[in-house]
């Protein structure tokens, strides 16, 4: 289907492009949501419009050592693709090429521009398309569309996040934050400070220490840490037994729940995890090692992401002398390197700032409807995917508990099953409405991890009862995706000329009142 342009523009030359779906980013999402709906939908045209000169997102932006997954690759692969490497945790680069192979064998990548920053959307009424706003090697470039699909991820690409540490600018040596890792930064033989012990430093340590560097991990309190082989014998004895094609799906089912059954034991019994994870963790570690003061938590699993140490590696360079942990606070940074409030002092030629993300919604990507800009982080999320009052728009978002693609899967299959009902039944405009009656809020994120609580509100927000409830619970999530009343809360209609939004609206909060009395 298509729709007039703008007259403004055909008179300057410069129409826009046109997609039936546009798709923001070629990382995991991106490409996913791209198999899903054109399988669904193989009469739509659609776009991928991706920043990166690769395809990838955060596996190509991320280029520090050690960069894996931290959840396993069988989950976080898509079920239609599988994952041929033996190992149960796949390195960054194998990531991005396991993507990019997916994207050529199903055609997805001629459908990729690169180089194309999106700054701003614009959602027309009287057209029922959104219009967006780029630019392309550096030139202004203008797209359109009939749906719009964010697969940005949820943190800033641009800015990492790094405290003010009193004295930093002092440092005679290297100061480095992953998130920009140098290509050519060189620390064999060299000193290396990680501020930090989540995902990132988890990863970064191991690897550095595999470099020739001698380094000192340095948190302000401990992390769970939980050690998994590269390659377990269940999953070998699985993939060795049956053909690739039905070993793959068997395999990602059986570790989807695997690891939502550990999640909710953990969360059911946090005293006998935490006893259990200790245990572990000493059993790894030298004798008489202070655990107590370096891997105990103050919180429960789960209260924060648990970090995957994989073949024991981290706690192997501990027992080796190549890795120290050190739990302390920063007062100062000099010259030679980190003064801790202890008084004692860690001597370093490189610091890394593994200090976190930046969450930001929808990439930084301006977001208007109708002329009136709206701010992602005032609206509701529904089913996870769509955004209060917001019209044919979709976002994807991950788990924080388990595996990104889990979600992400279930989103894009949602949005392909809403374009074809809506092309069914000729709706050239889709969006949730709340209507009128108050609901309870929650953050949408549920984990207690210092980049979610220091911007509580940089994502849009959840309720806390369906269909507008971000919940991390993939079990149930995909029980609710299976069963979904497409038009539950929902309002659809047609283009029309001059159409009158308040009616619409009127429409939509009755429609809404209808529903939760029929619930």
């Amino acid at each position: 289907m298509t729709y007039p342009h703008d007259a403004a523009e055909t008179e300057r030359g410069a129409e826009p492009e046109y997609s039936d779906v546009l798709i923001i980013g070629a990382g995991i999402s991106g490409i996913n949501a791209a198999y899903r709906i054109h399988q669904r939908n193989p009469g739509l045209s659609y776009t991928i419009l991706e920043r990166r000169q690769r395809i990838g997102g955060t596996w190509d932006l991320f280029r520090y050592p050690g960069i894996r997954s931290d959840s396993d690759i069988f989950t976080l692969s898509y079920p239609y693709q599988e994952w041929t490497r033996r190992e149960f945790v796949a390195d960054g680069g194998d990531i991005r090429d396991y993507l990019a192979a997916t994207a050529r064998k199903h055609g997805i990548d001629r459908h990729i521009r690169f180089d194309t920053k999106v700054s701003s959307v614009d959602w027309d009424s009287g057209t029922d398309t959104w219009t967006v706003h780029a630019e392309s090697g550096g030139v202004p470039t203008t797209h359109r569309c009939r749906f719009l699909f964010f697969g940005t991820g949820y943190y800033n690409y641009d800015e990492a996040y790094t405290p003010d540490f009193p004295g930093i600018e002092s440092f005679t040596g290297t100061v480095v934050h992953p998130q920009f890792w140098p290509e050519e930064l060189d620390y064999a033989g060299k000193r290396v400070a990680v501020i930090g012990s989540g995902a990132t430093a988890i990863s970064l340590v191991p690897a550095l220490a595999d470099g020739g560097a001698t380094v000192t991990m340095l948190q302000r309190s401990p992390t769970y840490m939980m050690s998994m082989p590269a390659v377990p014998m269940v999953m070998h004895a699985i993939r060795k037994s049956l053909p690739r094609k039905l070993a793959h799906p068997v395999v990602r089912l059986r570790n989807a729940w695997m690891h939502y059954l550990y999640y909710v034991f953990f969360r059911a019994a946090p005293k006998f995890g935490r006893k259990m994870i200790r245990a572990a963790n000493k059993k790894e570690l030298p004798a008489g090692y202070p655990v107590d003061i370096h891997f105990k938590p103050r919180y429960n699993p789960w209260d924060q992401r648990m970090c995957l140490v994989l073949d024991g590696d981290l706690f192997e360079h501990i027992s080796a002398g190549r890795v120290e942990v050190v739990t302390d606070h920063i007062d100062h940074i000099d010259g030679e390197g980190i003064v801790l409030q202890s008084g004692d002092r860690i001597d370093a030629d490189i610091i890394v700032t593994a200090t976190g993300l930046q969450l930001q919604a929808l990439g930084g990507i301006e977001l208007h409807v109708d002329g009136e800009r709206v701010d992602p982080t005032d609206r509701y999320v529904y089913k996870e995917y769509l955004l209060q009052d917001v019209p044919n728009m979709a976002w994807c978002i991950g788990y924080t508990n388990a595996s990104w693609t889990l979600r992400a899967d279930m989103t894009a299959k949602a949005v392909a099953k809403l374009l074809a009902y809506m092309e069914s039944h000729g709706y050239t405009h889709a969006y949730p409405h709340l209507g009128s009656a108050a609901i309870a809020e929650k953050p949408a994120w549920d984990i207690k991890a210092n980049y979610v609580k220091r911007a509580l509100h940089a994502l849009p927000k959840s309720g806390t009862k369906r269909p507008w409830n971000v919940r991390h619970n993939w079990a149930l999530d995909a029980v609710d995706h299976r069963f979904d009343r497409i038009g539950e809360s929902m309002v659809f209609g047609r283009v029309q000329a001059g159409r009158d939004a308040a009616a619409d609206k009127a429409s939509a909060d009755k429609a809404s009142t209808a529903l939760r009395a029929g619930a």
